[in-house]
This record gives C-alpha cells, sequence and structure tokens, in this order.
C-alpha cells in the first residue's frame, strides 16, 4: 500500500499537522495537510500546509522566509495525525510575530500571553 493512503484522512481529506522543533521538542504549531501537501513536504524537505482558510496549498515561509526544514515526518498509532520535527529557519513560526503559536496560557481563568512578539507582523507580511 502507498504510504500516503495509510494516512486516515478526515471526512475532508485533511490530517491534523503538530509541527515540533528538533532540537527543544517545543511543540510551534498545530496545522493541516492534504495529501498533495504532505507528498510536497516530503518530495521538498520543506513544511508544505493546507490552508483551510485561503484553502490552498501554503509553503511555510513563502511570504516570511521563516521556512521549517523537515528532519522527520512521523505517523501516530492511529494513523490520524502527523508529527513534523523541523528545523525552523528564522526563529520565528507564528504568523504574530512569536517564536510559536503557543503564546497563550491560562492564568486565573484568562488567556494571557506569555512570550514576546520577536518581530512585528507588519515587517514580516509586506
Amino acid at each position: 500500500m502507498n504510504w500516503l493512503e495509510q494516512v486516515k484522512w478526515n471526512e475532508v481529506g485533511l490530517v491534523p499537522v503538530i509541527t515540533q522543533e528538533f532540537s527543544t521538542k517545543q511543540v510551534l504549531t498545530l496545522a493541516w495537510m492534504n495529501k498533495e501537501s504532505l507528498q510536497l513536504t516530503f518530495e521538498t524537505g520543506h513544511a508544505v500546509y493546507w490552508s483551510r482558510s485561503r484553502q490552498k496549498l501554503w509553503h511555510k515561509g513563502e511570504q516570511s522566509g521563516n521556512q521549517q526544514q523537515i528532519k522527520s515526518i512521523r505517523l501516530d498509532c492511529d494513523n490520524d495525525a502527523i508529527l513534523l520535527e523541523v528545523l525552523q529557519l528564522g526563529g520565528i513560526a507564528c504568523h504574530t510575530g512569536r517564536h510559536h503559536c503557543f503564546y497563550q496560557q491560562l492564568v486565573d481563568g484568562e488567556w494571557q500571553a506569555i512570550e514576546a512578539v520577536l518581530k512585528d507582523p507588519k515587517e514580516i507580511y509586506k
């Protein structure tokens, strides 16, 4: 069986993807892939996701330059989630200008930003 066919795609042909920094093991983001984006990620060695909001392929770093170089691609035990281990080029994974997307923490019943903005998104996405 083709390796792509072993993935359990959801009803709209997507699979969730957790992206983790290879060196620190910090979770950078949660995104989605379709078959084409997973195939391109494998072939190019750089993360390519499916943008649900834009309904198109999203080559990570295509605008910002902050690409994700693939170190490994893993499939979970249920075959319904992907883990990418990456080298985060440019040090910024989040469109908010932070190192990772999980910068909000629940403190006393309220979400608080606990990670600094490294670069203003207006400078990243001109």
